[in-house]
């Protein structure tokens, strides 16, 4: 009867996991997919519960640690319109103004001819114009020295004429950058391009545009990505993600695994902003070893284990992510017993970014000093409740990997807290790969090696215009028609002239 009863308790457990399980699937399938938490507020949930959560050590704690911040939060007013000059003052603009024929510039009462006395303003309209191609064809002026003709010496002389983006190709600074635009900014496949130049009166192939951002990166963009990772090597904070792209035709695999798109960002507080991509074959974190080598301050990740791989680092990990696995275990019906653990953990983790958010204004030495105040006793009550709450329940449950996944991590949790510049999410790396991962969405996969390399190399530019407040077609436009044709590669202070905080860059590439 007793080995009946363990049975009959082990099949409830595991049909419970599948339930849970199948809920947890349905909710990525077809629910939001947003993580804001703000209906579960970390100071009322935790305040309602803690006495029966709190061991005998914790329930001594002073309860006023928990107390909302005594800050004042700025009140945030809904926008009631907009000023029209205000919202088209960058925009160039032109008058149209209706007149009467002058045959009809008669009063129709007696007869006397109108006078004109201003003109009254009618509203205000936005016009597009389409794309347009056209052909450039380029000649050479020649100049011919008629004395020296005479004299038998050469005597003929042409101007200079720029560098072609790509030789023996009918491609432009502008047509490469826009095909890049198109793609790596809008998400926009190469086959949908292919109608669209077809559309335009010239038909261009996929192929002849995967070729010109295939090429034009190797030759000129990568120089430019090198030094950018140059310079992110000098930072001292930096944060690290990475997402699975399809490849084809690697050597050695098949087209069904996985590679990786690995992308490495400066921190919120970084004089410059830049993100760089890097594909790699696999996940492993030599990658991240590699790339990183010569880097030794503070790096914010994920919890993935591979990153143990980079040495000499202050390793902190992401509270989104701790917050996140909570939030997974929510169930659907919030009023049940179940939603309890899980509440509790995204209350703890909600009032450590409040925390965040009101420190936010303040200087790096006065964060610190603040965090130790008011953030560390609520991580002490956090461990505290997490170590508790993970002996009574089941481990493969999802409440009880969001647990236990906090336990495994915790020293690299609370690293921020030793410096006031470091912060507690790695949501700046995952907001720069977000882009790539909605452009994956529409053409799923690299076509080869080659293509992913560009792929990222394009990324990295793109996205750095971004971080520095760059419209990203014009900053490779401008790369573009400056690099070819420049001594780059014996004089590498021209680098130094395509970062996009270079004065230039900044003056004409705004966005």
């Amino acid at each position: 009867m007793e080995s009946q009863n363990k049975t009959i308790e082990a099949l409830r457990e595991e049909l419970k996991r599948s339930n849970e399980n199948m809920e947890y699937l349905i909710q990525k399938l077809y629910g939001r997919k947003t993580e804001k938490t703000f209906a579960i507020d970390g100071q009322l949930v935790i305040n309602d519960i803690e006495l029966g959560l709190f061991n005998e050590a914790e329930s001594e704690m002073d309860p006023a640690v928990l107390e909302p911040v005594p800050f004042e939060e700025p009140i945030k007013r809904t926008r009631k319109g907009y000023k029209r000059k205000d919202l088209f003052k960058d925009l160039p603009s032109h008058d149209q103004v209706f007149k009467i024929e002058e045959s009809k510039q008669i009063c129709p009462t007696d007869g006397n001819r109108l006078s004109v006395v201003g003109n009254k303003f009618v509203r205000s309209e936005i016009r597009y114009v389409p794309a347009e191609v056209s052909v450039v064809n380029i000649y050479q002026e020649t100049y011919e020295c008629r004395t020296c003709k005479k004299e038998n010496r050469p005597g003929m002389f042409s101007p200079s004429t720029p560098e072609p983006v790509l030789q023996h190709s009918y491609a432009t600074d502008s047509s490469v950058a826009w095909t890049m635009y198109q793609k790596f900014v809008q998400a926009v496949p190469l086959y949908r391009q292919e109608k669209d130049w077809k559309q335009m009166g010239f038909p261009l192939s996929r192929a002849t545009l995967s070729n010109w951002i295939i090429k034009t990166s190797e030759e000129w963009l990568n120089p430019v990505v090198e030094k950018l990772h140059e310079e992110l090597l000098k930072e001292k904070y930096l944060h690290a993600d990475e997402t699975p792209v399809q490849v084809f035709r690697e050597e050695g695999k098949k087209n069904t695994t996985k590679s990786y798109m690995w992308v490495y960002s400066t921190s919120t507080d970084s004089k410059h902003g830049i993100r760089i991509f890097k594909y790699a074959k696999g996940r492993t974190g030599d990658n991240a070893k590699d790339f990183l080598k010569g880097f030794n301050g503070y790096l914010h990740t994920d919890g993935y284990t591979g990153y143990g791989k980079v040495k000499d680092i202050h390793h902190c990990l992401c509270w989104a992510h701790v917050r996140r696995y909570f939030k997974d275990a929510l169930p659907k019906d919030m009023e049940s017993p179940e939603a309890t653990l899980p509440a509790t953990g995204i209350a703890y983790c909600n009032q450590l970014f409040d925390w965040e958010r009101k420190f936010k204004s303040l200087s790096p030495e006065d964060r610190k000093k603040m965090r130790l105040e008011k953030e560390k006793p609520v991580l002490d009550a956090f461990w505290s409740w997490v170590e508790s709450s993970n002996e009574k329940v089941l481990p493969k449950s999802n409440i009880g990997k969001a647990l236990q996944y906090a336990l495994n991590h915790k020293e690299k949790l609370e690293t921020y807290l030793e410096d006031g510049n470091c912060v507690i999410s790695n949501n700046i790396a995952e907001n720069s790969i977000r882009p790539f991962t909605i452009g994956r969405k529409n053409w799923t996969f690299c076509g080869s090696p080659e293509g992913a390399n560009a792929s990222a190399c394009v990324y990295t530019l793109v996205e750095t215009a971004k971080a520095n407040g760059l419209n990203p077609y014009k900053y490779l436009e401008f790369v573009l028609s400056r690099l070819p044709g420049s001594d780059f590669k014996t004089n590498p202070k021209i680098l130094d002239l395509m970062m996009p905080w270079a004065e230039l860059i900044q003056k004409t590439c705004k966005a």
